[in-house]
């Protein structure tokens, strides 16, 4: 086993170390606004390429072609005021939360897990258009707002950060100029391919929580961060976020290094694995669901299914042209190409309408709840079958299981009511 998971990431790294990652793909880029109005609370997780500064021009940054990950909650908001990254639920105005809030987890620092960059646009964006050039002075004023939002307020950097800090720099100045397109304004200088996933409040609520819960002994002073490309690092902790939310099974960390080395979850490969999952239309088979533990928490915590309308991929590129950073990035799968499974799902996501249009999406899980109620058997028949004739808990899971079913069904039919016909090529 562990020879075959080595020979696959010597692989992986062999084959695919020469090839430039394509972000000039179809993706979802629908209307902001629009969506949020159908899903106010959602999360994004984000595989970003390497990062390849430009030399002769501030700090010296080329990141490796692993990449990073970043989280993205809509609905979610750092708290103000409080001189170090905190979080809570944000509901705005009748229930439809204004923006949200980029979460980046960092090698550089000592006394947080991760950071809190408010507002989508300025997250992804620093503020720019997405199809706005890279120049130096723009560059200069990403990193004088980031200033002003004070995102690293209360986080103290490792010192080894400022060994290299050029003449006449401060420290801030240096915290900030390490740390673009890795922790906020992240397409200044990577691409990324995003997942987007709705969930509840409550679902919110409980990721909100276990975010804070995971700085909390570091802004105590009781331990120092230490991140861990195997055992603890940014994809571990937005994997477990949404394990908390009911996505699925934990991914645990701090494990014995020797084992972590060859099980350890990586960017490209987690992007995959999030929107397989959340879009597996197979979860709305009532016996599926209920052999699958994270389904059946979901349902009974969240009344939620795993699998839920609105799950969207996104390709974006850099900022093109751009003066500060390479826009020729690389990012890897950890797989064995040509053999391994994950370039063939990645291009299947890319290439089916499902992932990527939020009305056809829509209808395809309009139509799998349809058929999910037309299959729907008596709780009888079920509990005369041996493997659920003593299961207690199978009788509320299967009313729960078919409340959410119709509920879905009839707010996907009140949706359809009210924008064009959906429709499937």
């Amino acid at each position: 086993m562990v020879a075959r998971r080595l020979g696959s990431l010597l692989a992986a790294l062999w084959l695919t170390g020469c090839s430039v990652a394509n972000f000039d793909v179809p993706g979802a880029a629908g209307d902001e606004t629009a969506y949020a109005g159908q899903h106010p609370y959602y999360a994004e997780f984000c595989a970003l390429s390497q990062i390849k500064k430009k030399q002769g021009y501030g700090a010296d940054i080329r990141g490796e072609i692993g990449g990073h990950a970043v989280f993205y909650l809509n609905g979610a908001c750092r708290i103000a005021g409080l001189g170090y990254p905190v979080l809570d639920v944000c509901d705005g105005v009748d229930g439809h939360p204004p923006d949200g809030v980029g979460l980046s987890m960092n090698a550089h620092f000592l006394n947080a897990k991760w950071v809190a960059t408010p507002g989508r646009e300025f997250f992804f964006h620093g503020g720019l258009s997405p199809e706005a050039p890279l120049t130096r002075d723009a560059y200069v004023r990403v990193q004088q707002q980031a200033k002003r939002l004070g995102i690293y307020d209360g986080v103290v950097f490792r010192p080894e950060v400022f060994a290299a800090m050029p003449p006449g720099w401060t420290p801030l100045d240096a915290q900030y100029e390490v740390s673009v397109a890795t922790d906020y304004a992240i397409s200044l200088g990577r691409g990324r391919y995003c997942a987007r996933v709705p969930v509840s409040r409550a679902q919110m609520a409980a990721m909100v929580a276990f975010l804070n819960d995971q700085n909390a002994p570091y802004r105590s002073g009781a331990q120092q961060f230490e991140w861990s490309v195997f055992t603890d690092n940014c994809i571990h902790l937005a994997h477990n976020a949404l394990a908390v939310a009911g996505l699925w099974e934990p991914w645990r960390i701090h494990r014995p290094l020797l084992v972590s080395m060859f099980d350890f979850p990586t960017p490209k490969n987690e992007f995959v694995n999030l929107v397989r999952r959340a879009n597996d239309l197979r979860l709305l088979d009532l016996a599926r669901a209920y052999r699958d533990p994270a389904a059946r928490r979901s349902v009974m915590t969240y009344g939620r299914l795993p699998a839920s309308p609105g799950v969207l991929a996104e390709a974006r590129g850099p900022q093109r042209p751009n003066e500060v950073y390479e826009t020729e990035l690389k990012l890897i799968f950890y797989d064995a190409p040509p053999f391994g499974p994950y370039q063939g799902w990645f291009d299947a996501i890319f290439s089916d309408p499902r992932d990527l249009d939020l009305n056809r999406n829509s209808a395809a899980f309009a139509a799998a709840y349809r058929d999910a109620e037309a299959a729907r058997r008596p709780l009888e028949w079920w509990q005369a079958r041996a493997s659920y004739a003593d299961d207690r808990a199978f009788a509320a899971f299967y009313d729960k299981f078919y409340q959410i079913v119709a509920q879905e069904h009839m707010r996907l039919e009140g949706v359809g009511q009210r924008r064009p016909a959906l429709t499937v090529d």
